[in-house]
């Protein structure tokens, strides 16, 4: 089956992908292209996956480079293949020719991001928590440190839940506001004490604040189209065991 890759116009012509589940060798829960290596998904079944985006990106498999994602604000300059595993780390960075960098997420965001005239490229997973502490400002600057010109990068975030989806619990607003008062308007009431809270545009609005030149969301929502992607809380909804995951990636 033919990979279905969603790419950008914005990243264009940097090779690039937000891939969907369509075109992978799992099958039962994961079916479909499932990278996630911490799924309990058979690792050569996910090695098969990495190896068809590798190949969709025309790099060697071990130029696919991804890191040990814990939802944190660190990010790491990736300056060789390095096995495809960079280390701990939400979000990557280089400037190094035929390196790919990617992220994984079964809800949150993806975002990729790229300085074409300077050859700077960036991947991103940004949960809320991530979001909320700075891993888009940090990817920033470590892209800045490699040459990069703050207000001549681009960064589309990919595939995520959407806000009618994502139902949360008063303690997250009160986090959000601690923060800044401004944050409430991502968010808007629910049934009872719950709130619906708009992951994307939190993340368009830390990007576009922090000077991006420009910044952009594929409008795709996980949880809300399950022929397309994966989605950790609409696995939860179904008591699904597990879930799979889904990579996006840009390279050099």
């Amino acid at each position: 089956m033919t990979l279905e890759i969603l790419i950008s116009d914005t990243l264009a012509p940097l090779r690039h992908g937000f891939f969907t589940r369509r075109g992978g060798a799992s099958s039962g829960v994961f079916q479909g292209l499932n990278c996630g290596a911490g799924s309990s998904d058979q690792t050569d079944v996910v090695s098969i996956n990495r190896g068809r985006v590798a190949h969709a990106l025309d790099v060697e498999p071990a130029a696919l480079v991804s890191a040990n994602q814990v939802h944190s604000a660190d990010v790491i300059t990736v300056t060789g293949p390095v096995n495809g595993h960079a280390g701990r780390a939400d979000a990557l960075v280089t400037a190094t020719p035929g390196l790919a960098l990617s992220v994984l997420t079964a809800d949150c965001m993806p975002v990729l991001l790229a300085d074409h005239d300077a050859g700077v490229i960036g991947a991103v997973h940004a949960g809320w928590r991530g979001a909320l502490s700075g891993v888009l400002e940090a990817t920033l600057d470590a892209m800045e440190a490699l040459g990069a010109e703050r207000a001549d990068i681009t960064a589309v975030i990919g595939p995520c839940i959407s806000q009618r989806a994502y139902e949360v619990g008063p303690e997250l607003l009160e986090a959000f506001l601690a923060e800044d008062p401004e944050y409430q308007w991502f968010f808007v009431n629910g049934h009872g004490d719950r709130y619906l809270f708009d992951l994307p545009a939190f993340g368009l609005k830390r990007l576009r604040r922090a000077g991006i030149g420009h910044a952009e969301w594929t409008r795709h929502c996980t949880y809300s189209q399950p022929e397309l992607f994966y989605s950790y809380r609409r696995s939860t909804k179904c008591g699904e065991a597990d879930y799979g995951r889904l990579i996006s990636a840009i390279r050099l």
